[in-house]
């Protein structure tokens, strides 16, 4: 039995992910997953090399649909969205759905800080806010929380994700009372609509961060508002789909949590840790 059978933050082909959605569910299966969770990156139009097309989008549903007959009594397979704020999609239109922020939108140009490249972030701060890595988190931070205006959103994702670079290079004094007072006025906003966060440890793997998402700080505070949390890899490569879910339980463990969530086909349930 795996430390936590399945993984909702999962990419394939029709985005941004390396291998086929079938690859995917064998894998899971091989690792003894009782479900896995798709959630390709919705169309957003402004940028679509990360992003679904609606053709794809459609063929995505349709791909889902067809693994969901095929498997039907070996692995439970859901078919969800990553949903940024920004994106035209229809979240309503999915299993579950996973809200975030790419972007921050400022003066009509659609920033993005989720570049692998740590100069992008740094070029960002330096031409939009002068230097000011604070408040371009303020910003950040205040785009994360429209998640609350979508008309779908069961899971938080990666919600500090402006922290991608921050444990090795110096963009963002994320130490400062500052900071931790945007992220927990945003993490409190949206707690109140909201009941479960994501753990992501995606970035681990791919040698982006040493810890995963969210900082300890902000668990604590989810904890503290009565909300659960779910383990995922952020999997773009399934040779990653369960890497580094240890570091993520001992993580939810060390922030107060005695059970995280999985996904049924009765909702979220909880297992002990």
């Amino acid at each position: 039995m795996p430390i936590y059978p399945q993984n909702l933050h999962t990419h394939g082909t029709f985005c941004d992910g390396r291998h086929e959605y079938e690859d995917t569910v064998k894998h899971a299966i091989k690792l003894g997953f009782n479900a896995i969770g798709f959630s390709g990156h919705s169309y957003t139009s402004f940028d679509l090399e990360p992003c679904m097309t609606l053709e794809n989008t459609v063929l995505y549903k349709k791909r889902i649909s067809e693994l969901k007959e095929k498997y039907n009594g070996i692995i439970d397979i859901f078919c969800g969205i990553e949903f940024d704020v920004f994106s035209e999609d229809d979240p309503t239109d999915y299993d579950y759905v996973i809200g975030d922020a790419h972007y921050i939108k400022k003066e009509n140009e659609y920033l993005v800080i989720d570049y692998s490249d740590p100069n992008a972030l740094a070029e960002i701060i330096d031409k939009h806010y002068g230097g000011d890595g604070l408040q371009c988190a303020k910003d950040y931070y205040e785009t994360m929380t429209l998640v609350t205006k979508l008309s779908k959103c069961d899971i938080v994702g990666h919600f500090d994700l402006i922290t991608k670079h921050c444990e090795k290079h110096n963009l963002i004094d994320t130490d400062s009372k500052i900071y931790k007072d945007y992220a927990l006025q945003s993490i409190t906003a949206i707690a109140e609509k909201i009941k479960v966060f994501e753990i992501n440890v995606g970035a681990i793997a791919r040698g982006y961060r040493l810890t995963p998402y969210p900082a300890p700080f902000i668990l604590k505070r989810v904890k503290e508002l009565g909300c659960g949390v779910v383990i995922s890899s952020d999997c773009h490569d399934i040779s990653y789909l369960d890497t580094n879910f240890d570091v993520g339980i001992d993580l939810a463990k060390s922030c107060g949590f005695n059970e995280v969530l999985i996904l049924t086909k009765d909702g979220f349930k909880g297992i002990k840790i």
